[in-house]
């Protein structure tokens, strides 16, 4: 009797661990590493993001406005 119940109680734990497996397996879910967002099984039915191409250089305002504070400072700056 006892080495039925140590088989049954085995069969029970494999079915157990096989069943954990298959439902980690198949049922995803979406992650965010790093910034990064890693898909799901849905992925491909996600909505689709689109971020439009911006300037290559990312500083165009801050170097236009040190170019215009440069201009109006030789503008003011005093003649030797």
């Amino acid at each position: 009797m006892d080495g039925r119940k140590s088989r049954t109680m085995t069969a029970f734990l494999l079915l157990g661990a096989v069943s954990l497996g298959t439902l980690l397996l198949g049922a995803g879910c979406q992650v965010d590493v790093g910034g990064q967002t890693l898909p799901s099984p849905y992925y491909m039915k996600d909505d689709v993001q689109y971020f439009a191409p911006g300037p290559e250089f990312k500083l165009a305002r801050e170097a236009a406005a040190l170019q215009q504070a440069k201009a109006q400072q030789m503008q003011q700056a005093p003649v030797r």
